[in-house]
Order: C-alpha cells, then sequence, then structure tokens
C-alpha cells in the first residue's frame, strides 16, 4: 500500500545523502517535495502541515547542515517525527484480555472485512497466545453473517456460538456471555452489525450491546482503501460508542495508505492491528517503528524473523542442518526452500523487508526474478522421479528432455536450476562448518520457534540481522541481480528455512 509513498520519500532522500553539505534552502525544498508526497498519498491536510513543521523545525537547525552526514540526520528526523505521527504519544500496548471470560466487540461499517477480521483475531490469539476463544455473530441483517463466522470458526479451530434463528443481537450476547463463564473461555469475541453508512440504529444497537457486556476492548474494523472517510466513520464512532483500537483491513491493497498515516493524529485512537490479505492467518500487529521504516525504504528484519518462526518448526530446521552439514542438499531440499520462500511473500515480500533492497524488486522482477520463477523451478524438480530428486547427478540430456517437456518448460531453465543447485549445495557445506556451531545453524536457531524472540532483539542484533540479509539473494537465483554490482549469496537468515511438516 505505501509502495508509491515509499518510492516519492527514497527518491528525495537519495538526493539529500548524496549532497556534501546542506543548505536550510536544500532542507526546505526536500520537505516541499516531502509535503506533495503526502498530500498525494491521501493524508489528511492538517496531520501533514504538523508533520512537516515538526520536521523543519528540527532539520533546520545547525545540528543537521553543519553534521558530517546531513543527509541521513533528516532523513532520521523524519523517521522519528512518522514514528510519532503513526504511533502519537502513548503506547497501546497489549489487548486488554487479563480476565477471562473478557469481551471484546467487534463494530464497524458493512463491507470492512468484520467478520474475516474477528476470525483472524480469534487464530492470533489461540495461537500465539493460548487462549480458549468463543465467537458469537450478532450480524441479524446480512444474511449467512451467521453462517460466516461459523464455517472461519471451523476453519480455524475456534468454538461458535450455535445459532438461534429469531434472537436479537442482546439476547445473542447475553447468551454469549453466559457461554463464555459457564465453558471457561479466556476471551470472546462478539461480531456487531454493520450498515452501507453510520445510521442511528446500527450506532443504538452497538451501544446496547457494549451496555450488556461492558466489552475490555471495542475495536473498530475500517477499510484502508477508503481514504479520508475512514477517519470520518473512526472520528464518528468513537464519539458515540468510545472505541478502544482500530484495525484497519486491506492494507495489502494498492490505496495510498493515507488512512493509516491520518487516523491515529486525528482520532487519538491506536491502530492495533492491520490486514494483510484474505487468509486467516494474514493479520499483523501494528508497529508504527517497522511501518515507517518500510515507507522509508528502511526494511523490516523482525516482521522477516517472525514469519520465518510462523513458518517452520526448530526440530526440522536442526535435521536439516546436520544434513547441510555433511554436504547433503538434494532437490527435495531446494524445493523445500523455494516453497519455504513463496510462504514468507514471495520474492518481492522478502524484498521489501530487507534493509536496502525494496528498491531493487522492480529491477529484480524486470530481469524476471519473480514468483513465477520460483513456481516454475518448483515445476521442474515436482517432473522430476523420486531417484532424480534424491540424486541430481543422474540427469543426462535424454532424462532432462523428459523433465522439462513434463513441466512445459525449456531445458535451458533446467540447466539453469541444477546450476542453482550445485552453487547453493557448495555454498551450504561451506557455512555449516564456519565458525563455532556453524554460521548456519546459529542462523537457524534464531529463526526456529523457541530461538530468538524478535520482538526483544536489540539494537546490535538487528544491525548482525541486517548485515547478513544484505548480502543479498543473487547467487541463490542464478547470477547477477542487476543493480548489485555482481554475484552474491542467499542471505544466512533465509538459507536454512524449511517446509513445515
Amino acid at each position: 500500500m505505501f509502495e508509491n509513498l515509499s518510492e516519492r520519500l527514497s527518491g528525495v532522500f537519495d538526493r539529500l545523502t548524496k549532497q556534501g553539505a546542506l543548505s536550510e534552502a536544500d532542507v526546505e525544498s526536500a520537505l516541499r517535495e516531502v509535503r506533495t508526497a503526502l498530500l498525494e498519498a491521501d493524508v489528511s491536510l492538517p496531520v501533514v502541515r504538523e508533520f512537516v513543521k515538526a520536521v523543519s523545525k528540527k532539520a533546520t537547525g545547525q545540528a543537521v547542515t553543519k553534521s558530517i552526514t546531513p543527509g541521513q540526520q533528516v532523513v532520521k528526523i523524519v523517521h522519528d517525527e512518522l514514528i510519532a505521527m503513526l504511533a502519537g504519544d502513548t503506547d497501546p500496548g497489549v489487548l486488554k484480555i487479563d480476565s477471562p471470560p473478557a469481551p471484546i466487540l467487534m463494530v464497524g461499517l458493512q463491507g470492512s472485512g468484520k467478520t474475516t477480521t474477528t476470525a483472524k483475531l480469534a487464530r492470533r490469539l489461540k495461537d500465539r497466545e493460548g487462549k480458549r476463544v468463543l465467537l458469537a455473530s450478532l450480524d441479524t441483517n446480512r444474511p449467512a453473517a451467521m453462517e460466516q463466522l461459523a464455517i472461519l470458526g471451523t476453519q480455524i479451530g475456534v468454538d461458535t456460538l450455535p445459532i438461534v434463528k429469531g434472537e436479537d443481537p442482546i439476547a445473542i450476547a447475553k447468551r454469549a456471555k453466559t457461554q463464555a463463564s459457564l465453558g471457561g473461555y479466556d476471551v470472546y469475541i462478539l461480531d456487531t452489525a454493520g450498515r452501507l453508512h453510520i445510521d442511528a440504529e446500527l450506532i443504538a444497537q452497538a451501544a446496547a450491546v457494549r451496555d450488556v457486556v461492558s466489552p475490555r476492548e471495542t475495536l473498530l474494523v475500517v477499510d484502508g482503501l477508503t481514504g479520508q472517510d475512514a477517519v470520518n466513520v473512526a472520528t464518528e464512532f468513537d464519539a458515540k460508542i468510545d472505541v478502544t483500537g482500530v484495525v484497519l483491513t486491506r492494507m495489502d491493497g494498492d490505496g495510498r495508505g493515507g488512512a493509516a498515516l491520518s487516523m491515529r493524529a486525528i482520532t487519538g485512537k491506536p491502530i492495533r492491528f492491520i490486514g494483510l490479505g484474505e487468509k486467516t492467518d494474514a493479520l499483523e500487529v501494528f508497529d508504527a517503528n517497522r511501518i515507517a521504516g518500510r515507507i522509508l525504504g528502511m526494511g523490516d528484519i523482525v516482521a522477516l524473523v517472525e514469519k520465518a518462526q510462523a513458518t517452520f518448526e526448530a526440530e526440522q530446521a536442526e535435521r536439516m542442518v546436520k544434513r547441510f552439514q555433511k554436504g547433503l542438499f538434494n532437490m527435495n531440499d531446494l524445493r523445500g526452500q523455494l516453497e519455504q520462500m513463496l510462504k514468507m511473500g514471495g520474492m518481492e515480500g522478502l524484498m521489501s523487508m530487507m534493509p536496502g533492497m525494496g528498491k531493487m524488486s522492480k529491477q529484480m522482477s524486470d530481469a524476471g526474478m519473480d514468483d513465477r520463477m520460483l513456481r516454475r523451478q518448483i515445476a521442474l524438480i515436482n517432473a522430476m522421479t523420486k531417484k532424480e530428486r534424491a540424486n541430481p547427478d543422474l540427469l543426462q540430456a535424454s532424462r532432462k528432455r523428459r523433465i522439462a517437456a513434463g513441466a512445459g518448460l525449456d531445458v535451458s531453465e533446467l540447466n539453469k536450476l541444477l546450476k542453482q543447485h550445485r552453487q547453493m549445495a557448495d555454498m551450504m557445506k561451506k557455512m555449516g562448518k564456519m565458525g563455532k556451531g556453524g554460521m548456519l545453524k546459529q542462523a537457524m536457531s534464531m529463526m526456529g520457534k523457541g530461538g530468538i524472540d524478535p520482538s526483544k532483539m536489540g539494537e546490535a542484533d538487528m544491525a548482525a540481522a541486517q548485515q547478513q540479509l544484505a548480502k543479498g539473494l543473487g547467487q541463490g537465483f542464478g547470477g547477477q541481480l542487476p543493480g548489485l554490482g555482481g554475484p552474491r549469496a542467499l542471505p544466512p537468515g533465509l538459507s536454512g528455512l524449511m517446509k513445515k511438516k
């Protein structure tokens, strides 16, 4: 969502950081461009004015213009102010669900993704915090809304309140409260009805449910693609129902992102989560530091580590490290790594989280290095027999022709894949032997479940992780990446990512 804004801002800062010394006029000129970029991203005008004023005050002082790296100082000031704009003065903290059964009320307009978000939140609480969750749909207006939540509950393994036809939302809320108490649930989430626009009936119904259950959290679900109107909706709901937090959905879309940047500054309510897709695991905690880092092209190492931890087990990683240390790396291992990359968001998703690599994604895509390439490589491996996957040395000309035909691709693509496999096998062997305990083993211990908590990584840990990841992706994908100045090895942090059994 922030791609265009990120491109505009990185262009401005590239020009600044290339200059040896900065005058106040240079800074003011850059800030005019920043102002235009934010307005084009649909950020509210009062918020933009306040932001530029705050940056200008700090960036035109002698501390910046006389410093050794004035351009980078300005970037840091913009980064800090972005965080302040996104996070506000107070830390939102964790959800207040410490006294079971804790009620969470989900409110919002129809079509904002409220029901899906309810299921995503339930799955997150169950999987990550080990909570027993009960879901209840209070939406008696929209056809099949209750059935939709029941189906989602079954998919994620969370209990839903049995549907009783003809019951009104207040009665359902009371029954959910009783069921949650008697059933020993930690949390119960109430999915209220929405409307196409805010009306008195919607507000009255949500307020009545609030009075019955006294929710610990009232989360407003807002469609991130609706731009500034999302801010108006949040202001209106907060005035009538007292919202405790906001969830922005469809943040994986191609909207301009202004709603997210304006929301906290105007409403004063924290953005708790952002929805990044339709799947029930596509919900991320909103972290101002990380979002600001992504906008300014600084990457998001913590999110990368979290994704790795969520998609493979430490025990399996340990087994694979032992294989790699012995120099055992066959086509099944390579397929596991390629599938792992797709699971973690594909080439573009991984590049956007690597410091300084966001700008390379377009060049990589133009060079044909994208998710389609990964899928073609997986198709080639799938076209091999079990024996061929275990021992790629068996592949002679006739076998290569058969495999390429089976995958619907050229033999030249298979040859590139085999060359890539040889390079990676050599690299894995070297990495397994390097350093005490092996560099690969250390990387795996960081990535695996039960390893380092990414949210508690200190500056030294972050710097080390960034250094490893910044080594690039070139060699692992058959040669040189455009603009990176030569072939490079797969980042150690990614090299051992295994497919979860």
